[in-house]
């Protein structure tokens, strides 16, 4: 593994709070040099003082001890080499499904416009995985863990975001009998040489806002054809948790998956199960 950085990270805060100030009140940027997780934190403040501590928050950890992706995964991060963020804010649409796909369809956009067919491109993995496919594959670039926490008739949001940035050096894990060796994961520096966590953070941050913002109003209907754009599974044999077999069609207005399997075409929501792709051996669409 590559030694970690020891240059101070010059952090952009300030100018994301004037970018972002203006359209969301009260508003503010806090940088932490280490913290269990973020988006723990945030929901401690959140619960131990409701309405007082809900005001909209980018908290960024510089390392994460004990990050976490969906369904309990761990997320380790160490300083510079990956953007750890949680943006906790009050947030009221009127259907929170596919809330998750919006963060996602944000932050691919953010990091890389949609950029010609056969080159390297960001592409987006239901329902909270951005990868990254290149001459390499298929690699897994960033993950969003979504919480929500009531008080009253107050709901709050905390977004967490993770984003390998720093090409690392690892050694490939050893292949079973008959199978490939493991990819090691992508970085944002594979696509972008010389990328570092704080230019990442600046191109994601206010637009983050800004999604989320477009998110409570009109809920996640009009993200759904910028979603099908960068939509790796479309087209594609999946295999759900609990064993069925099918071809992903994309997602309806709700964000739920639509999988046709024998037994008809069935909608599938991030509570339910999980799903990965069947290896075929082709060229995924996005």
């Amino acid at each position: 593994m590559s030694p970690p950085s020891t240059v101070p990270i010059r952090w952009p805060a300030e100018a994301i709070w004037e970018a972002v100030a203006p359209v969301l009140p009260g508003f503010t940027v806090e940088v932490l040099p280490t913290i269990d997780s973020s988006n723990t934190e945030l929901m401690r403040r959140f619960r131990a003082a409701g309405p007082t501590s809900a005001e909209a928050v980018l908290l960024v950890a510089e390392q994460q001890t004990a990050g976490r992706g969906r369904m309990g995964r761990a997320w380790q991060s160490r300083a510079g080499d990956s953007l750890t963020f949680s943006l906790g804010m009050a947030l009221q649409p009127a259907d929170w499904s596919g809330l998750s796909l919006a963060v996602g369809i944000s932050i691919a956009e953010s990091l890389q416009p949609l950029a010609p067919q056969g080159g390297p491109r960001i592409c987006l993995k239901w329902p909270n995985d951005l990868w990254l496919i290149d001459a390499q594959g298929e690699r897994k670039l960033a993950g969003i863990l979504v919480e929500t926490a009531s008080w009253g008739e107050l709901r709050y949001v905390v977004i967490g975001v993770g984003i390998n940035v720093r090409t690392l050096t690892l050694e490939a894990a050893p292949a079973a009998a008959g199978q490939p060796a493991a990819l090691p994961p992508a970085a944002l520096q594979d696509l972008w040489p010389g990328v570092d966590v704080a230019q990442a953070l600046q191109l994601v941050a206010a637009p983050l806002v800004q999604a989320m913002q477009a998110f409570g109003l009109f809920g996640f209907a009009p993200f759904q054809a910028r979603f099908a754009a960068r939509d790796v599974l479309a087209g594609r044999a999946v295999q759900l948790s609990d064993g069925t077999e099918g071809v992903a069609h994309g997602v309806g207005e709700n964000g739920a998956l639509l999988v046709h399997t024998a037994a008809g075409m069935k909608e599938i929501t991030s509570s339910e199960i999980s799903v990965r792709p069947v290896s075929s051996g082709s060229t995924p669409p996005c």
